[in-house]
């Protein structure tokens, strides 16, 4: 395996703050890039986000791991200019703060065009950059509640008569995952070509990719709902069983020692069991409840039969699997050391890994503005002394 990543050499000035924008830039730090990410003189909201550690924030170092901190006033003519002098040297730019705002700082697309043509420059909003929404303010669970998604959810919860609570903010992280293929994707085409790009990212339209068959049927109609996958009882939990397919269907009633549901007229066919899904599954429960989610799981799992228990959170970090995987990194800050999970891929011959290391409030500008603009060590703790620079001189 190499020791680089494959984004090793692309170099990253990061405006972004709370979770869409940083958790984009995070996974091309993954990969390899060298991320800068500029914070406001307060630091980052997400330095205070619960929960804290000696004055750490876990969530802040999860979404932030692996980037050089600087952390400037934007709003003062200096700062400005030295943003824009680290953008020349920088191959993608990306900010998510509301549209118009990057140009009023004087640091949007075309300001950093004109002194990097070939950047690739992308803005992540809550719902684009133009449009008549485009100025609406927008958390997660605004767009989350615009799209449509939290409607369909609810409406295949039988039990439900309200939308539920958000504390999952899908909307963000769809538009991280968005914005970092789009900008590999012009990275790529920029090989090609020499030619820098604009990118536009929605977390509306980001969430809207979720809803494949409830876009398709609020269209077109179906004759018969699909059944929903509902989980079924344990003796001491719930575990989902999944009999999607003629066989696997078999399989069950088979495992369950229960051959006589192949044959029954509710069952014979996938249209039969859609309609009758709650029956089949109240069938299956009756089998679950009287054993343990941890039997059920490694029965029906040997009968070829998709099925797990419903885990906790907190038994991710000693799945057996996860671990084959490396799916979880250990990180350190100032409090001490935590995990975060690695991206969902491997690469066969290059690393793909959260880098583990979290760069404390404003302490990377004496290496960063010495590197790539050659200043001096006096200098930067005279900017520090200004309040040009803000943090503690790393």
């Amino acid at each position: 395996m190499t020791t680089t990543g494959l984004l090793d050499g692309i170099r990253v000035l990061d405006f972004t703050t709370m979770m869409a924008g940083p958790y984009c830039t995070r996974q091309l730090a993954d990969m390899g890039a060298e991320v800068i990410k500029i914070e406001s003189p307060g630091g980052e909201q997400n330095r205070h986000a619960i929960p804290i550690r000696d004055g750490e924030s876990a969530v802040y170092g999860h979404l932030n791991c692996g980037k050089h901190s600087l952390a400037l006033d934007l709003k003062s003519p200096e700062g400005c200019a030295l943003a824009l002098d680290l953008a020349r040297h920088c191959d993608v730019v990306v900010e998510n703060s509301r549209p118009g705002v990057m140009t009023r700082l004087g640091l949007d697309h075309a300001a950093i065009r004109a002194v990097r043509p070939d950047v690739i420059y992308c803005s992540i909003s809550g719902f684009g950059q133009t449009g008549p929404a485009s100025q609406n303010p927008a958390y997660a669970p605004v767009v989350q509640a615009a799209s449509g998604y939290e409607m369909a959810y609810m409406q295949q919860q039988p039990e439900m008569t309200r939308p539920g609570s958000i504390g999952i903010f899908l909307a963000d992280v769809m538009a991280a995952v968005q914005a970092f293929g789009a900008i590999n994707a012009s990275l790529f085409a920029r090989e090609r070509t020499g030619v820098g790009r604009f990118i536009d990212v929605s977390l509306l339209q980001s969430v809207i990719w979720l809803l494949v068959y409830e876009m398709q049927t609020v269209q077109v109609g179906a004759e018969h709902l699909r059944g929903y996958y509902q989980p079924v009882r344990a003796r001491d939990g719930f575990v989902m069983v999944a009999p999607g397919g003629q066989l696997t269907f078999e399989n069950m009633a088979k495992a369950m020692e229960h051959p006589e549901w192949i044959e029954d007229p509710r069952f014979l066919t996938h249209p039969d069991r859609n309609r009758n899904y709650t029956d089949l599954m109240a069938l299956a429960e009756a089998w679950t409840s009287e054993r343990d989610a941890d039997e059920c799981e490694r029965v029906l799992m040997a009968g070829k039969v998709p099925c797990a228990r419903y885990r906790e959170l907190y038994e991710l970090f000693d799945d057996p699997q996860l671990i084959h995987r490396e799916a979880f990194a250990t990180v350190v800050d100032g409090a001490g050391s935590f995990q975060v999970p690695n991206p969902p891929f491997v690469f066969n011959d290059a690393p793909s890994n959260a880098r583990d290391w979290v760069a404390p409030f404003g302490s990377s500008a004496p290496k960063v503005l010495g590197d790539l603009l050659g200043m001096s060590h006096e200098t930067v703790d005279d900017l520090y002394d200004r309040k040009v620079l803000f943090g503690q001189s790393g």
